[in-house]
């Protein structure tokens, strides 16, 4: 990840929309938001831990074992988002308690804001966590969206979860990863072109006729 200000700002508001999506639309219709939103949700149900808890718990533990491809700095900035995502949801789940409107119209809203933060993430170097830390691997050794892999892998945890909870789950979490997905992609894939000059420099043959 570049070391800079603005790259750490974004990093910090991709990370509280993620955290936002997940505690407003998702978690409260126990929808997992991605491999490591499942296990979470499987730690609360199974050992009643706090889901901003359980969520930064799974993401650390995946984290550790990926530090040594995505180098120091992606792991370190990775480590930062996963905290500001984990304090996003704590306290919007705290402070902006609401209750589920529509099962599908909170599947939808979250799965679309949930892939604009996750893209916010990948595009400054940073994994989302949990499974993310493999689909970027993916996307920076095969050179290809991380929005694929990040879908193939979470399907093995959401058939878990639904296992264990509610069959159901798994129709909700893939259609949400499929919405979130594509956002990621479109996010990811977004070309910001550097500020064009006014000045622009004479042709040779001017600028030796002006000598």
């Amino acid at each position: 990840m570049r070391s800079s200000v603005r790259s750490y700002l974004l990093v910090t508001c991709g990370a509280a929309i993620q955290g936002f999506a997940m505690a407003m639309f998702l978690f409260p219709n126990s929808i997992p938001s991605g491999g490591a939103g499942g296990l979470a949700v499987l730690l609360n149900y199974w050992f009643n831990i706090p889901l901003s808890f359980a969520l930064w718990f799974v993401n650390f533990s995946l984290l550790v074992v990926a530090v040594y491809w995505l180098g120091n700095a992606s792991a370190l900035g990775t480590m930062y988002g996963i905290s500001i995502t984990s304090l996003s949801i704590h306290f919007f789940t705290v402070t902006l308690p609401m209750p589920s409107m529509n099962l599908w119209f909170d599947l939808i809203i979250g799965s679309v804001i949930l892939g604009f933060g996750i893209g916010i993430l990948l595009r400054q170097g940073v994994s989302n966590g949990g499974m993310g830390v493999i689909a970027l691997l993916f996307s920076k050794y095969r050179d290809i969206p991380p929005g694929r892999p990040l879908l193939l892998l979470n399907g093995s945890i959401f058939i878990l979860t639904a296992s264990v909870i509610d069959w159901m789950i798994i129709l909700l979490a893939i259609t949400s990863q499929w919405i979130s997905t594509h956002i990621v992609d479109i996010v990811f894939k977004i070309e910001v072109h550097p500020r064009i000059r006014k000045v622009t420099h004479l042709p040779a043959s001017v600028a030796w006729r002006k000598k």
